[in-house]
Protein backbone atom coordinates (compact mmCIF):
# COMPACT_ATOMS: atom_id res chain seq x y z
CA UNK A 1 0.00 0.00 0.00
CA UNK A 2 2.83 2.38 0.87
CA UNK A 3 4.52 1.59 -2.44
CA UNK A 4 1.36 2.46 -4.37
CA UNK A 5 0.99 5.71 -2.40
CA UNK A 6 4.62 6.58 -3.09
CA UNK A 7 4.10 5.85 -6.80
CA UNK A 8 1.13 8.22 -7.05
CA UNK A 9 2.96 10.86 -4.99
CA UNK A 10 5.98 10.77 -7.28
CA UNK A 11 4.10 10.45 -10.56
CA UNK A 12 1.03 12.63 -10.05
CA UNK A 13 0.23 12.53 -13.76
CA UNK A 14 -0.39 8.79 -13.40
CA UNK A 15 -3.28 9.41 -10.99
CA UNK A 16 -4.84 11.87 -13.44
CA UNK A 17 -4.53 9.44 -16.34
CA UNK A 18 -6.10 6.62 -14.33
CA UNK A 19 -8.95 8.90 -13.20
CA UNK A 20 -9.66 10.00 -16.78
CA UNK A 21 -9.53 6.39 -17.98
CA UNK A 22 -12.03 5.28 -15.33
CA UNK A 23 -14.41 8.13 -16.23
CA UNK A 24 -14.17 7.30 -19.93
CA UNK A 25 -14.81 3.61 -19.31
CA UNK A 26 -17.81 4.42 -17.14
CA UNK A 27 -19.42 6.66 -19.76
CA UNK A 28 -18.58 4.17 -22.49
CA UNK A 29 -20.39 1.49 -20.48
CA UNK A 30 -23.38 3.76 -19.88
CA UNK A 31 -23.63 4.71 -23.58
CA UNK A 32 -22.98 1.15 -24.85
CA UNK A 33 -19.74 2.21 -26.50
CA UNK A 34 -21.02 5.46 -27.97
CA UNK A 35 -18.80 7.63 -25.79
CA UNK A 36 -15.54 6.32 -27.28
CA UNK A 37 -16.56 6.63 -30.93
CA UNK A 38 -14.25 8.75 -33.12
CA UNK A 39 -17.02 11.26 -33.73
CA UNK A 40 -17.69 11.85 -30.04
CA UNK A 41 -13.99 12.02 -29.15
CA UNK A 42 -13.45 14.55 -31.93
CA UNK A 43 -16.28 16.73 -30.65
CA UNK A 44 -15.02 16.48 -27.07
CA UNK A 45 -11.51 17.48 -28.10
CA UNK A 46 -12.87 20.43 -30.07
CA UNK A 47 -14.86 21.67 -27.07
CA UNK A 48 -11.93 21.02 -24.72
CA UNK A 49 -9.53 23.04 -26.85
CA UNK A 50 -11.13 26.37 -25.86
CA UNK A 51 -10.75 25.66 -22.15
CA UNK A 52 -7.27 24.25 -22.78
CA UNK A 53 -6.15 27.48 -24.43
CA UNK A 54 -7.34 29.42 -21.39
CA UNK A 55 -5.65 26.93 -19.08
CA UNK A 56 -2.29 27.51 -20.77
CA UNK A 57 -2.29 31.11 -19.60
CA UNK A 58 -4.03 30.37 -16.29
CA UNK A 59 -1.21 28.01 -15.29
CA UNK A 60 1.25 30.92 -15.29
CA UNK A 61 -1.15 33.15 -13.39
CA UNK A 62 -1.74 30.59 -10.64
CA UNK A 63 1.92 29.56 -10.39
CA UNK A 64 2.82 33.21 -9.81
CA UNK A 65 0.41 33.30 -6.87
CA UNK A 66 -2.32 35.36 -8.55
CA UNK A 67 -5.78 34.72 -9.97
CA UNK A 68 -7.77 36.15 -12.87
CA UNK A 69 -11.55 35.94 -12.60
CA UNK A 70 -12.16 37.96 -15.78
CA UNK A 71 -10.99 35.38 -18.31
CA UNK A 72 -14.50 34.09 -19.10
CA UNK A 73 -15.93 37.56 -19.69
CA UNK A 74 -12.83 38.65 -21.61
CA UNK A 75 -13.19 35.57 -23.82
CA UNK A 76 -16.76 36.60 -24.64
CA UNK A 77 -15.80 40.23 -25.25
CA UNK A 78 -12.91 39.45 -27.60
CA UNK A 79 -14.97 36.79 -29.37
CA UNK A 80 -17.68 39.39 -29.95
CA UNK A 81 -15.06 41.85 -31.21
CA UNK A 82 -13.77 39.24 -33.66
CA UNK A 83 -17.31 38.66 -34.95
CA UNK A 84 -17.94 42.41 -35.41
CA UNK A 85 -14.66 42.88 -37.29
CA UNK A 86 -15.54 39.93 -39.54
CA UNK A 87 -19.26 40.51 -40.15
CA UNK A 88 -19.54 44.30 -40.06
CA UNK A 89 -16.14 45.48 -41.28
CA UNK A 90 -15.13 42.40 -43.34
CA UNK A 91 -11.61 42.38 -41.90
CA UNK A 92 -9.45 39.52 -43.28
CA UNK A 93 -8.79 36.61 -40.94
CA UNK A 94 -5.11 37.31 -40.21
CA UNK A 95 -5.76 41.00 -39.59
CA UNK A 96 -8.74 40.09 -37.43
CA UNK A 97 -6.64 37.68 -35.39
CA UNK A 98 -3.87 40.26 -34.98
CA UNK A 99 -6.24 43.02 -33.85
CA UNK A 100 -8.08 40.79 -31.39
CA UNK A 101 -4.80 39.43 -29.98
CA UNK A 102 -3.48 42.99 -29.63
CA UNK A 103 -6.62 44.02 -27.74
CA UNK A 104 -6.27 40.98 -25.49
CA UNK A 105 -2.62 41.83 -24.83
CA UNK A 106 -3.42 45.44 -23.93
CA UNK A 107 -6.26 44.44 -21.60
CA UNK A 108 -4.09 41.79 -19.99
CA UNK A 109 -1.27 44.29 -19.48
CA UNK A 110 -3.75 46.71 -17.92
CA UNK A 111 -4.84 44.02 -15.48
CA UNK A 112 -1.22 43.18 -14.76
CA UNK A 113 -0.31 46.84 -14.21
CA UNK A 114 -3.09 47.30 -11.68
CA UNK A 115 -2.06 44.10 -9.90
CA UNK A 116 1.73 44.45 -9.98
CA UNK A 117 2.33 48.21 -9.86
CA UNK A 118 -0.80 49.65 -8.22
CA UNK A 119 -0.88 46.68 -5.80
CA UNK A 120 -4.61 46.09 -6.24
CA UNK A 121 -5.38 42.45 -5.36
CA UNK A 122 -5.77 40.38 -8.52
CA UNK A 123 -9.05 39.01 -7.18
CA UNK A 124 -10.51 42.53 -7.14
CA UNK A 125 -9.06 43.40 -10.55
CA UNK A 126 -10.48 40.22 -12.07
CA UNK A 127 -13.87 40.65 -10.44
CA UNK A 128 -14.15 44.22 -11.70
CA UNK A 129 -13.04 43.19 -15.17
CA UNK A 130 -15.56 40.36 -15.25
CA UNK A 131 -18.42 42.79 -14.71
CA UNK A 132 -17.00 45.50 -16.97
CA UNK A 133 -16.33 43.20 -19.93
CA UNK A 134 -19.89 41.86 -19.82
CA UNK A 135 -21.26 45.38 -20.09
CA UNK A 136 -18.87 46.34 -22.89
CA UNK A 137 -19.90 43.27 -24.89
CA UNK A 138 -23.58 44.15 -24.52
CA UNK A 139 -22.75 47.68 -25.64
CA UNK A 140 -20.74 46.86 -28.77
CA UNK A 141 -23.16 44.16 -29.94
CA UNK A 142 -26.24 46.24 -29.21
CA UNK A 143 -27.78 43.26 -27.47
CA UNK A 144 -28.07 41.30 -30.74
CA UNK A 145 -26.37 38.20 -32.07
CA UNK A 146 -23.61 38.92 -34.61
CA UNK A 147 -23.86 36.35 -37.41
CA UNK A 148 -23.06 34.73 -39.75
CA UNK A 149 -19.27 34.92 -39.74
CA UNK A 150 -17.19 34.29 -42.86
CA UNK A 151 -16.22 30.75 -43.96
CA UNK A 152 -12.54 31.48 -43.31
CA UNK A 153 -13.28 32.28 -39.67
CA UNK A 154 -15.64 29.31 -39.33
CA UNK A 155 -12.81 27.03 -40.51
CA UNK A 156 -10.74 28.02 -37.47
CA UNK A 157 -13.40 26.60 -35.15
CA UNK A 158 -15.05 23.91 -37.28
CA UNK A 159 -12.41 22.87 -39.82
CA UNK A 160 -10.41 19.64 -40.02
CA UNK A 161 -6.91 18.94 -41.23
CA UNK A 162 -6.57 16.69 -44.31
CA UNK A 163 -5.78 13.12 -43.38
CA UNK A 164 -2.33 13.27 -44.97
CA UNK A 165 -1.47 16.38 -42.95
CA UNK A 166 -2.59 14.65 -39.76
CA UNK A 167 -0.40 11.63 -40.51
CA UNK A 168 2.52 13.91 -41.33
CA UNK A 169 2.01 15.76 -38.05
CA UNK A 170 2.08 12.48 -36.12
CA UNK A 171 5.29 11.39 -37.86
CA UNK A 172 6.86 14.79 -37.16
CA UNK A 173 6.00 14.59 -33.46
CA UNK A 174 7.40 11.06 -33.25
CA UNK A 175 10.62 12.18 -34.94
CA UNK A 176 10.83 15.09 -32.49
CA UNK A 177 10.45 12.63 -29.60
CA UNK A 178 13.32 10.53 -30.97
CA UNK A 179 15.52 13.61 -31.37
CA UNK A 180 14.82 14.95 -27.87
CA UNK A 181 15.47 11.53 -26.31
CA UNK A 182 18.78 11.21 -28.15
CA UNK A 183 19.75 14.79 -27.25
CA UNK A 184 18.98 14.20 -23.58
CA UNK A 185 21.12 11.06 -23.46
CA UNK A 186 23.98 12.82 -25.28
CA UNK A 187 23.91 15.85 -22.98
CA UNK A 188 23.99 13.68 -19.88
CA UNK A 189 26.95 11.75 -21.29
CA UNK A 190 28.82 14.97 -22.16
CA UNK A 191 28.41 16.26 -18.60
CA UNK A 192 29.38 12.97 -17.00
CA UNK A 193 25.92 12.27 -15.64
CA UNK A 194 24.38 8.83 -15.43
CA UNK A 195 22.03 8.25 -18.35
CA UNK A 196 18.63 6.69 -17.95
CA UNK A 197 18.27 3.04 -18.76
CA UNK A 198 18.20 2.43 -22.50
CA UNK A 199 15.27 0.06 -22.07
CA UNK A 200 13.35 2.80 -20.23
CA UNK A 201 13.94 5.32 -23.00
CA UNK A 202 13.00 2.81 -25.69
CA UNK A 203 9.77 1.92 -23.91
CA UNK A 204 8.99 5.60 -23.47
CA UNK A 205 9.49 6.30 -27.18
CA UNK A 206 7.42 3.26 -28.16
CA UNK A 207 4.61 4.33 -25.80
CA UNK A 208 4.58 7.86 -27.21
CA UNK A 209 4.57 6.47 -30.74
CA UNK A 210 1.61 4.21 -29.92
CA UNK A 211 -0.32 7.12 -28.40
CA UNK A 212 0.37 9.31 -31.44
CA UNK A 213 -0.63 6.55 -33.84
CA UNK A 214 -3.85 5.89 -31.95
CA UNK A 215 -4.62 9.60 -31.71
CA UNK A 216 -4.16 10.29 -35.43
CA UNK A 217 -5.86 7.07 -36.55
CA UNK A 218 -8.90 7.66 -34.34
CA UNK A 219 -9.44 11.24 -35.50
CA UNK A 220 -8.74 10.41 -39.15
CA UNK A 221 -11.38 7.68 -38.99
CA UNK A 222 -13.91 10.49 -38.55
CA UNK A 223 -13.02 13.69 -40.44
CA UNK A 224 -9.44 14.38 -39.36
CA UNK A 225 -7.73 16.39 -36.63
CA UNK A 226 -9.85 19.47 -35.73
CA UNK A 227 -8.09 22.79 -36.28
CA UNK A 228 -8.73 23.99 -32.68
CA UNK A 229 -7.05 20.81 -31.39
CA UNK A 230 -4.00 21.54 -33.56
CA UNK A 231 -3.87 25.08 -32.16
CA UNK A 232 -4.05 23.72 -28.61
CA UNK A 233 -1.25 21.21 -29.28
CA UNK A 234 0.98 23.99 -30.65
CA UNK A 235 0.30 26.17 -27.61
CA UNK A 236 0.99 23.27 -25.23
CA UNK A 237 4.35 22.75 -26.91
CA UNK A 238 5.21 26.45 -26.76
CA UNK A 239 4.23 26.83 -23.11
CA UNK A 240 5.99 23.58 -22.25
CA UNK A 241 9.20 25.00 -23.67
CA UNK A 242 8.74 28.42 -22.08
CA UNK A 243 8.10 27.09 -18.58
CA UNK A 244 10.95 24.57 -18.61
CA UNK A 245 13.66 25.97 -20.88
CA UNK A 246 13.55 29.78 -20.64
CA UNK A 247 14.61 32.35 -18.08
CA UNK A 248 11.11 33.80 -18.00
CA UNK A 249 9.64 30.41 -17.11
CA UNK A 250 12.06 29.94 -14.23
CA UNK A 251 11.25 33.41 -12.97
CA UNK A 252 7.54 32.61 -12.98
CA UNK A 253 8.18 29.65 -10.68
CA UNK A 254 10.50 31.75 -8.52
CA UNK A 255 7.90 34.48 -8.10
CA UNK A 256 5.28 31.96 -7.06
CA UNK A 257 7.60 30.12 -4.66
CA UNK A 258 8.95 33.10 -2.72
CA UNK A 259 8.24 36.55 -4.12
CA UNK A 260 10.31 38.45 -1.55
CA UNK A 261 13.38 36.26 -2.04
CA UNK A 262 12.97 36.58 -5.79
CA UNK A 263 12.83 40.36 -5.54
CA UNK A 264 15.92 40.50 -3.32
CA UNK A 265 17.80 38.34 -5.83
CA UNK A 266 17.42 41.11 -8.41
CA UNK A 267 14.48 39.85 -10.47
CA UNK A 268 11.89 42.45 -11.46
CA UNK A 269 8.87 40.74 -9.92
CA UNK A 270 6.47 43.43 -11.11
CA UNK A 271 7.53 43.06 -14.75
CA UNK A 272 7.17 39.28 -14.57
CA UNK A 273 3.62 39.57 -13.26
CA UNK A 274 2.81 42.26 -15.83
CA UNK A 275 3.72 39.97 -18.72
CA UNK A 276 2.01 36.97 -17.16
CA UNK A 277 -1.29 38.83 -17.29
CA UNK A 278 -0.45 40.06 -20.79
CA UNK A 279 -0.02 36.45 -21.94
CA UNK A 280 -3.31 35.57 -20.25
CA UNK A 281 -5.00 38.31 -22.28
CA UNK A 282 -3.64 36.89 -25.54
CA UNK A 283 -4.87 33.41 -24.59
CA UNK A 284 -8.33 34.89 -23.95
CA UNK A 285 -8.21 36.45 -27.43
CA UNK A 286 -7.33 33.14 -29.11
CA UNK A 287 -9.94 31.23 -27.11
CA UNK A 288 -12.57 33.86 -27.87
CA UNK A 289 -11.86 33.75 -31.58
CA UNK A 290 -12.00 29.93 -31.65
CA UNK A 291 -15.23 29.96 -29.62
CA UNK A 292 -16.87 32.44 -32.02
CA UNK A 293 -15.67 30.42 -35.00
CA UNK A 294 -17.02 27.18 -33.51
CA UNK A 295 -20.46 28.74 -32.96
CA UNK A 296 -20.29 30.76 -36.22
CA UNK A 297 -21.74 33.68 -34.25
CA UNK A 298 -21.22 35.93 -31.23
CA UNK A 299 -23.99 36.32 -28.67
CA UNK A 300 -24.41 39.28 -26.31
CA UNK A 301 -24.76 36.91 -23.32
CA UNK A 302 -21.66 35.00 -24.32
CA UNK A 303 -19.51 36.69 -21.66
CA UNK A 304 -21.90 35.68 -18.88
CA UNK A 305 -22.08 32.10 -20.11
CA UNK A 306 -18.31 31.82 -20.43
CA UNK A 307 -17.78 33.17 -16.92
CA UNK A 308 -19.71 30.27 -15.40
CA UNK A 309 -18.42 27.53 -17.72
CA UNK A 310 -14.94 28.28 -19.04
CA UNK A 311 -13.66 30.12 -15.94
CA UNK A 312 -14.12 27.30 -13.39
CA UNK A 313 -12.63 24.75 -15.79
CA UNK A 314 -9.63 26.95 -16.61
CA UNK A 315 -9.03 27.65 -12.92
CA UNK A 316 -9.27 23.95 -12.10
CA UNK A 317 -6.91 22.94 -14.89
CA UNK A 318 -4.47 25.70 -14.00
CA UNK A 319 -4.54 24.72 -10.33
CA UNK A 320 -3.83 21.08 -11.13
CA UNK A 321 -0.93 21.92 -13.45
CA UNK A 322 0.52 24.31 -10.88
CA UNK A 323 0.16 21.73 -8.14
CA UNK A 324 2.20 19.08 -9.95
CA UNK A 325 4.83 21.74 -10.81
CA UNK A 326 5.71 19.92 -13.99
CA UNK A 327 7.40 21.44 -17.05
CA UNK A 328 5.07 19.71 -19.46
CA UNK A 329 2.00 21.79 -20.17
CA UNK A 330 0.32 18.74 -21.64
CA UNK A 331 -0.71 17.94 -18.08
CA UNK A 332 -3.57 20.34 -18.78
CA UNK A 333 -5.27 17.34 -20.39
CA UNK A 334 -5.56 15.74 -16.96
CA UNK A 335 -8.39 18.16 -16.18
CA UNK A 336 -10.65 16.44 -18.73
Amino acid sequence: MNQVKHLFTRYKMLALVIAVAVIWLFFSWQTEGGFLTPRNLSNLLRQMSITGILACGMVLVIISGEIDLSVGSLLGLLGGLAAILDVVYHVPLLANLSLVALCGLMIGLANGYMTAYLRIPSFIVGLGGMLAFRGILLGITGGTTIAPVSPSLVYVGQGYLPHAVGIGLGVLLFALTLFLTWKQRRNRALHGLAAHSLVRDVLRVVLIGAVLAGFVTTLNSYDGIPVPVLLLLVLLGVFSYVTSQTVFGRRVYAVGSNMEATRLSGINVQAVKLWIFGIMGVMCALAGLVNTARLAAARPRQATWASWTRLPRALSAGRRCAAVRAPCMARCSGRW
